[in-house]
């Protein structure tokens, strides 16, 4: 992942000077808008109106600084999100859980977090992951040969407990709701997604479906709250592997959950996962690609009216 300190060094050096993880973490918050500003006008081109923000990409801006809520914050958390979905949806839609590192009240050093990992009680395949950042996991798919690696593991654990005594706002551009969540290591069983499901949800409604078929090749379908054909991309580089994929009963439960599940905030994409037919939680995502995708014309505007600042 290339942080946004290797991204603005080379453009901003004269101005800023040294532009680093510490830099961020010792920045006033009263600098914040100043320096969004500056990062938003990079990745986008364009100028950000915080004050009067219209477009989708402006207003997700705008929540990162000024909207993020304690609940946000939790159900950012990889682990505490989990309480929500159950009391929402129930726990049949959750991922099994292996371990989580530390247990309630048992505080442990951060940097001694990976030794608590009790390898003999996992299976085959199995995925470390921090609950307080994006991407920050890795999947094992064969266990003995992970363990027989010496050099594999110090590098894992290298990697995570970096991660853990970091907090993941520092590097993609102030997305506070991960700012103040206590770092934890969650390890759940490996499930090859057979397909992705993504539902954009703005004040408790569903918009738009995003289904992502896995199986036999790529495809990708777009679908509008009436489950017509959308003409919304995600990317540019996705329009290859965009078609027209028959609406299914899993796709309409994904929507009728993610309806309960972001009843109540602003803006939320509900993410799952479908597993061997079976349809799982995968994760609430604030804050898509921190920001920063441009939809176009069209969808930044009408994106934009849906959120309700």
């Amino acid at each position: 992942m290339r942080s946004i300190f290797s991204l603005f060094r080379k453009k901003f050096q004269d101005e800023i000077g040294e532009w680093d993880y510490y830099f961020f973490q010792n920045l006033p918050e009263s600098e914040y808008p100043k320096y969004l500003k500056k990062l938003y006008k990079y990745k986008t081109g364009k100028n950000l109106n915080l004050k009067h923000p219209k477009t989708f990409t402006e207003k997700i801006q705008w929540i990162k600084l000024y909207g993020v809520t304690p609940l946000m914050r939790d159900c950012t958390d990889k682990v505490k999100v989990r309480d929500f979905v159950k009391e929402k949806i129930g726990d049949e839609y959750l991922k099994p859980v292996l371990q989580i590192i530390p247990n309630d009240g048992e505080p442990f050093d951060v940097t001694a977090y990976f030794e608590q990992i009790d390898f003999d009680k996992l299976p085959n395949a199995f995925v470390i992951k921090c609950n307080h950042g994006c991407k920050w996991q890795y999947r094992i798919k064969k266990k003995n040969e992970y363990l027989s690696n010496k050099r594999l593991i110090d590098i894992t654990k290298n990697r995570i407990t970096g991660w853990l005594i970091q907090e993941f706002w520092s590097f993609e551009g102030f997305e506070m709701n991960y700012r103040g969540i206590p770092p934890k290591i969650l390890i759940e069983p490996f499930m090859k997604e057979n397909s992705i499901i993504e539902i954009y949800c703005f004040n408790g409604i569903p918009q738009i479906y995003v289904y992502i078929k896995l199986e036999d090749g790529t495809k990708i379908s777009i679908y509008n709250s009436d489950y017509t054909y959308s003409d919304f991309i995600l990317k540019q580089e996705d329009k290859p592997y965009m078609a027209q994929i028959p609406v299914d009963e899993i796709l309409k439960e994904a929507v009728l959950l993610s309806g309960k599940l972001s009843n109540g905030f602003k803006f939320v994409r509900v993410d799952w996962i479908i597993y061997q037919k079976n349809l799982y939680f995968e994760e609430m995502t604030f804050t898509p690609y921190s920001g920063f995708n441009d939809f176009g014309k069209k969808w930044e505007k009408k994106l934009g009216e849906w959120i309700e600042i």
